[in-house]
């Protein structure tokens, strides 16, 4: 084969992974390790790794990173996880540069550089996808980023994302969590799930009042109705004094709903109301800040009224 064939379908093969191609591909379409070699010393091809082949010589764009990342690790242990899993899924305003892999705990591989290793105990039914690079699925993927997140906060971001852009829905989210059961804050993740998956008038509400006994604050009422130029507002929670808190879910993200919220909100406030907003997560990753805001929102209007 000579050498401007033996590019050409190179270059046909690479550009089905957007500029990399594996060793073996390469083996199964003629072209041997000689000629890999010869390609490399005349500095039109680069190896990065044992397996990876680039049919050029600039940096590897993101896609080929990935494929090298599946091919370095084993393309028949390994799949992109994680909240890379989720960028190939479209998971958007969230950055990690890394490419987290995952493999099965009784695999045995070595990883390569530029590569965040997992291993999991054991793959779900038809976790990766094998369309395009092999990843798992959003869900999958979503729960074991929150386990594999360097914070409570940072688990629960990746969750919310995940149900609020519409990568996996919140029931598919709870049945997933079922399964999977990570090594990390394994009661953070399953409440955080459970939060998103069944919204504000259970377990939210429930918190949040346990909150405000800790806190020493007057037990609210719950599930006020009021009348406003808009009709009948049925209200999470509301003092005597007029402070309201209402404790948004991840149905509060959804379509038209955080423009309702805010005209009923408004509505309130111009009825003399002072209304306060906590979403259902933020209760979880931000109970302290949240809760001496509605602790100081309460004084404040107690005060007022004395």
């Amino acid at each position: 084969m000579r050498g401007p064939e033996r590019r050409q379908i190179a270059r046909e093969l690479a550009d089905r992974h957007g500029g990399v191609v594996s060793r073996a591909m390469l083996r199964s379409a003629g072209i041997e390790r000689r000629h890999v070699a010869y390609e490399v010393r005349s500095e039109r091809w680069v190896v990065h790794g044992d397996v990876t082949v680039a049919v050029h010589t600039r940096p590897l764009s993101r896609e080929e990173s990935l494929w090298r990342a599946v091919w370095e690790v084993g393309a028949a242990v390994t799949a992109i996880d994680g909240v890379t899993a989720l960028e190939l899924a479209g998971l958007k305003h969230y950055d990690d540069p890394a490419i987290h892999c995952s493999v099965v705990h009784t695999a045995r591989v070595t990883w390569p550089s530029g590569v965040t290793a997992h291993k999991v105990i054991r793959r779900v039914p038809a976790e990766v996808l094998q369309t395009g690079i092999p990843r798992t699925r959003p869900a999958v993927a979503a729960i074991r980023a929150a386990h594999w997140a360097v914070s409570d906060r940072q688990a629960a971001l990746i969750l919310l994302m995940t149900a609020q852009q519409g990568l996996a829905s919140p029931e598919e989210l709870l049945r997933t969590g079922k399964h999977l059961r990570g090594r990390r804050r394994r009661a953070f993740v399953k409440n955080v799930v459970r939060d998103i998956a069944l919204g504000v008038q259970s377990l939210g509400e429930l918190d949040f009042a346990h909150l405000c006994r800790e806190r020493g604050l007057p037990e609210p009422d719950r599930q006020v109705v009021v009348h406003t130029d808009r009709g009948r507002v049925y209200l999470d929670v509301r003092w005597r004094n007029g402070l309201v808190v209402e404790i948004d879910g991840v149905q509060h993200r959804r379509a038209l709903a955080v423009s309702t919220d805010n005209l009923r909100t408004n509505a309130l406030v111009l009825k003399g109301d002072r209304a306060l907003r906590i979403d259902l997560v933020g209760l979880r990753v931000f109970t302290d800040e949240f809760m001496s805001q509605v602790a100081q929102g309460h004084a404040q209007l107690e005060s007022a009224a004395a």
